[in-house]
Formats: C-alpha cells, sequence, structure tokens
C-alpha cells in the first residue's frame, strides 16, 4: 500500500487512545504546540509530530509487547531524524489522559522554544554571550542547541 494511501486510513480509522488524545492536541491544549498526525518520517508513520519542536508522540497497542526490537530500530531511525520519541501505551492514554498530557507538557518544557525571539539591530546580548550559540540548529546533522542527539537516550517501551 502506497504510504499516502496508509496514512488517509489511519487518519480514517484511529485508535479510542488515539483519539483521545488527538483531542487535546489538536485544540492546542498541551503548552500551545501545533501537532500533526499521521505524519511521515522516512519510510515510517509516525502516530503524533510537532515539527516545531522535534517532539513524536507514539501511542502502542499490545502488539508493541512483541514488537520491541522493531520498535527501537524505529526510534533509532526517527531520533536520528533530529526528534524526541516518546511512548504511551493505548491504556495510559484511556485510563490516566491527565498523566499523559502532563508528562507531555514536561518534554515540552525541556524541548528549545520552537519561535526563539530574535535579536534586532540595537539589541544587546548578555556579555560574554555568543549569538550564535543562541540560536537552535538549522541542520539536521546534530549541531547547535536543541539537538536530540545530545539529549539523555530513554529506552524505547511507552511511559512510565
Amino acid at each position: 500500500m502506497e504510504q499516502r494511501t496508509r496514512i488517509r486510513a489511519l487518519r480514517a480509522t484511529p485508535t479510542r487512545a488515539e483519539s483521545a488524545l488527538w483531542q487535546h492536541l489538536a485544540a492546542r491544549r498541551t503548552c500551545g504546540i501545533r501537532f500533526n498526525r499521521q505524519v511521515p518520517i522516512g519510510p515510517f508513520i509516525c502516530d503524533f509530530v510537532s515539527r516545531a519542536t522535534g517532539l513524536v508522540i507514539e501511542v502502542d497497542g499490545g502488539q508493541h509487547d512483541w514488537q520491541s526490537d522493531d520498535d527501537a530500530r524505529r526510534t533509532g531511525f526517527i531520533e536520528n531524524q533530529g526528534y524526541r520519541v516518546i511512548r504511551f501505551w493505548n491504556n495510559d492514554v484511556l485510563e490516566r489522559l491527565e498523566g499523559v498530557v502532563a508528562e507531555i507538557a514536561r518534554v515540552l518544557a525541556e524541548r528549545p522554544s520552537p519561535n526563539p525571539s530574535r535579536k534586532r539591530e540595537g539589541d544587546t546580548v548578555a556579555s560574554g554571550e555568543n549569538p550564535a550559540l543562541l540560536l537552535p540548529s538549522r541542520s539536521r546533522e546534530g549541531s547547535g542547541e536543541g539537538v536530540a542527539a545530545h539529549l539523555p537516550q530513554e529506552k524505547a517501551t511507552p511511559w512510565p
């Protein structure tokens, strides 16, 4: 099946957990950040992605118990593209949605600001600061502030 067709099918038939979480994310109730659902990153289709913050949220069902090696490879690929991946079990989303949303907000608070304010001519920089170091990396190659490669590595298993 072509990736675009598969994305449309996934959007049309979300799981109950994906629908519940999407209600929060679509309304920008989580830190005012925009998320998209069923977003392709390389050969993979991610449940929820904030390109501005570089955060990928995956909601995993029971099949992920026996797919942990596949999930680890998938997570590694996505993180090598400059994203941070967090995972939640379906039942956690359905039974503890507020806790899941709080964890997403905590992770977002650690991420670089999606819209850093730009310095204008005449603005001053605090003494000793290099203005170039204040900007996030524009490349996905792994340099600059906010690059996922510099974040602590997490297990590929869903939260908590």
